[in-house]
């Protein structure tokens, strides 16, 4: 009998174990673990792929734990800890908090300043003043021009904010905080964060069409749709890059009506009324807070303020739909955008941003 040579058992070994290596590899990238929880008024979906099912289920009850921690922490007309701090602003004390609150506090102050006060967290006696600080839409008639005008006259502002570690006090005891302009584009970063501190390379975080990704969908990169504010549909859809978000303001999903007139929920710092010319702001970019905070600034900035606010907050591809459905995009955005039929619904115009100027001295 001939024996088989050396060789040819190694080489039939090394063959095997490279098959091996692949279909191990293709079984893991194929297995998809999802979760669903409900936190900062959505539901957030949680995907991760291509990683075992324990590890998997560990990292989204983590991330679950973390969020929800945060929802409680920072809902600010519940108690909790931002709560404990406005309320403790209104009698003119300080107020501890923990890090991580510390750490949202200093990045809102800095958006805030940044988009010239049209972001501003520390409006919340205005939003609360409209009835936007519930889950659900409120009801009945907008509050009288009186009241609205007395908080405008206080003039809280995020600048009014002293923060020393943990520690924080505000110059103008009007100010009462309100993070929803960008507490989930916050939430979502550290969330991400706490899934790349576990290993884990493919993911993505969709808290109501607000979301952040790791590493691609398989051997495509993840792609998100933007949703047409008129109709049941999409306007257009981005493939998103590892690390990339994309975050949406509009003004078509949280509102009330009155009158025949419509009220929704992003304010204007500036007038204390609801935004009405801008339906919707898509912003592309790397970090989730500043999306979030941004899309909101440029809502109120307008049609004819929100290229130099967004050149201002440094950020560089955004798309924009005005009340009468004209589609306005940057350069950037523009090179990213697909449409989600075979067109858009309307021709997109094309609006450079301005070079960015000297800002102002905006730290955290």
């Amino acid at each position: 009998m001939t024996r088989p040579r050396p060789k040819l058992i190694a080489l039939g070994l090394v063959l095997f174990c490279a098959l091996l290596l692949v279909a191990v590899r293709a079984a893991r990238v194929e297995q998809v673990h999802r979760e669903t929880l409900y936190v900062f008024g959505t539901l957030v979906e949680i995907e991760i792929r291509g990683e075992r099912r324990d590890t998997a289920r560990a990292a989204t009850t983590s991330v679950g734990r973390l969020l929800q921690s945060l929802h409680h922490d920072w809902h600010a007309w519940r108690p909790g800890a931002l709560g404990d701090l406005n309320a403790a602003i209104a009698a003119g004390d300080a107020g501890n908090v923990d890090d991580r609150l510390a750490g949202v506090l200093r990045t809102g102050r800095r958006l805030a300043c940044q988009s010239g006060g049209l972001f501003d967290p520390a409006i919340g006696g205005l939003i609360g003043l409209w009835g936007f600080h519930a889950d659900t839409p409120p009801e009945g008639a907008p509050p009288a021009r009186a009241e609205i005008e007395a908080l405008l006259a206080a003039r809280p502002r995020m600048t009014d904010l002293q923060i020393e570690g943990t520690r924080v006090r505000s110059a103008n005891p009007a100010v009462q905080l309100d993070l929803g302009g960008f507490a989930k584009g916050a939430a979502l970063d550290l969330a991400a964060a706490d899934l790349r501190a576990r290993g884990i390379e493919n993911a993505v975080l969709n808290a109501g069409g607000d979301v952040n990704v790791l590493g691609t969908h398989g051997d495509r990169p993840w792609r998100v749709a933007i949703r047409d504010p008129f109709v049941w549909g999409a306007v257009g859809a981005v493939s998103l890059r590892p690390g990339e978000v994309l975050y949406t303001s509009g003004n078509y999903e949280r509102y009330f009506e009155h009158d025949g007139e419509r009220f929704a929920h992003i304010i204007d710092p500036r007038t204390g009324y609801p935004v009405r010319e801008i339906v919707s702001v898509s912003v592309l970019d790397t970090d989730g807070a500043r999306a979030d905070a941004a899309a909101t600034a440029l809502s109120v900035a307008g049609r004819a303020g929100w290229p130099r606010v967004a050149a201002a907050m440094g950020v560089s591809a955004v798309l924009m739909i005005t009340d009468s459905g004209a589609l306005l995009a940057t350069p950037a955005m523009a090179d990213r955008l697909d449409p989600a039929g075979e067109a858009f619904p309307e021709p997109v115009e094309i609006v450079p941003l301005p070079a960015r100027a000297a800002a102002p001295a905006c730290t955290g």
